[in-house]
């Protein structure tokens, strides 16, 4: 899956020029979490967090009083407080890429450019959602977490039990076991009772759990 099919298209954009509590109010007003800045070009300049926004304050604050930092505050522009330096993506990196950037740079939304153009966001929001559709949190059946040996075929074994049984498998995923030599398995089924398909894949599996019904 690539980051297109998930990305927020056309998202909604402020100018440098916006001032903070305008923005703030955008950000209620279509309950997001971030804008993307462009210049009278249409061109990426920034990016502003509803974070970004909390901490602003007019300089130096311990003068002031309340109603003088409110004044300051509502002349105070984004341009001041946004991140100039924005990471961006393209349409077609793989969805997982997108993930890892946004933890490897401890950021929850990156705009998605095509060329000079910014055609839509991906945020942290976009991936949970696919991370819920990937373990079918949405579905009723029967959840297994399991324990494989890593060699080839394991992974058929598994399915070919599962089917034999009359199960049909919603979701499936694979994850770093106890050691090199091992793999945790996370399967949903469903269309089998719950003792039948512990007594199918037990001998093919290295050790079975968890399982659940959800």
């Amino acid at each position: 899956m690539k980051v297109g099919q998930r990305m927020t298209r056309n998202p909604v954009t402020i100018t440098p020029d916006t001032t903070v509590p305008e923005a703030q109010a955008i950000m209620r007003r279509e309950k997001i979490r971030r804008l993307p800045v462009l210049d009278k070009n249409g061109k990426l300049v920034g990016i502003v967090s509803a974070l970004d926004l909390m901490h602003a304050s007019p300089s130096p604050a311990t003068t002031l009083d309340v109603w003088e930092m409110h004044y300051l505050l509502s002349k105070l522009t984004v341009d001041k407080v946004m991140t100039k330096d924005v990471i961006t993506i393209t349409e077609d990196l793989p969805i997982e890429e997108a993930a890892r950037i946004m933890d490897d740079n401890q950021i929850s939304g990156i705009p998605v450019m095509r060329g000079e153009i910014l055609v839509g966001i991906i945020t942290e929001s976009d991936i949970f959602r696919l991370f819920i559709e990937l373990f079918g949190a949405r579905h009723k059946g029967i959840r297994l977490t399991l324990l494989l040996p890593e060699k080839r075929g394991e992974l058929a074994k598994l399915s070919n039990a599962i089917t034999k049984c009359g199960g049909n498998i919603v979701s499936f995923a694979t994850f770093e076991g106890e050691d090199p030599t091992n793999a945790y398995c996370t399967v949903k089924v469903t269309g089998v009772e719950k003792e039948a398909l512990i007594q199918a894949i037990t001998p093919v599996v290295e050790k079975v759990v968890d399982v659940r019904e959800t």
